[in-house]
């Protein structure tokens, strides 16, 4: 008898242990370490404007650069910002290199598998940049030319999921950047860039280049913060802090700086 109540005992300690260790795993300490270290690691394509990218005198600035520079000073953190290989962004985060994504990064069904986001901040579209004299006014117009995009896009995404029109294709080139297949399209090596919208319409106006954006999009997309599956004290501090700044008006000041209105959407 005391030995099976002895038995039993030893059982419940262990299982008492087994849970404890078990709820000390699931304990989630994102904040607590950010704020321990001081320091906010922001990973971005430095070459993706306005969202971020980098000046004449070489520094990095935009619309994200600025509202993550905001959001950091109210949480009392520095921000780092780090470029990286966007096609390589989710090694990045996993590998703890960098503490979020946050440039231009769309939400997809895909990516939710593997990255814990933040509330939709801004809408945007997939579109399809052509020279103005080209005379290509449709999508249909570009069977058999020649489509460049950036490697590890959602432009990439979204010729994924249009097959008909990628089959049109005569072949699709992948660029490191947006930047470099826009210049290569100045030059003829392209017929055209997929692209997102908001990233396109920007640099044509800033660039006054002969560009046209086709009136058809291949996908409908919104912009959110990306962090990793387990950091979600970490994505809400920084998702209420937001919502916050959208309230009291700072988001959409930094939106009509960068865009001439308020194009923001969270909490909407």
């Amino acid at each position: 008898m005391k030995r099976s109540l002895a038995l039993v005992l030893t059982l419940m300690l262990i299982s008492l242990l087994l849970l404890s260790g078990v709820c000390a795993a699931k304990k989630d300490t994102s904040w607590e370490n950010v704020m321990k270290k001081g320091v906010f690691v922001l990973g971005l394509d430095d070459s993706f404007p306005p969202m971020g990218f980098r000046d004449e005198k070489g520094q990095i600035v935009g619309f994200d650069i600025d509202v993550a520079k905001e959001v950091c000073n109210r949480l009392g953190i520095d921000l780092k910002l780090q470029p990286i290989n966007w096609d390589a962004k989710e090694q990045e985060l996993n590998t703890k290199n960098i503490d979020c994504i946050w440039n231009g990064l769309t939400i997809t069904p895909e990516r939710q598998r593997n990255i814990l986001f933040t509330k939709p901040y801004m809408d945007n579209r997939q579109v399809v940049i052509v020279r103005g004299d080209s005379g290509i006014a449709s999508l249909s117009a570009l069977a058999g030319k020649t489509l460049g995009l950036q490697a590890g896009s959602s432009a990439k995404d979204a010729l994924n999921s249009a097959p008909d029109f990628e089959a049109s294709l005569g072949s699709v080139i992948e660029f490191d950047e947006n930047m470099t297949a826009l210049m290569d399209l100045e030059l003829g090596g392209l017929d055209a860039v997929l692209m997102d919208e908001i990233v396109a319409r920007y640099y044509i106006q800033q660039k006054d280049k002969n560009f046209f954006v086709l009136d058809e999009a291949l996908a409908s997309e919104e912009y959110g913060i990306g962090f990793r599956k387990s950091d979600r004290e970490l994505m809400e501090k920084f998702q209420d802090t937001l919502i916050a700044m959208a309230k009291d008006g700072t988001l959409a000041a930094i939106s009509e700086k960068w865009f001439g209105e308020d194009i923001t959407v969270i909490d909407r």
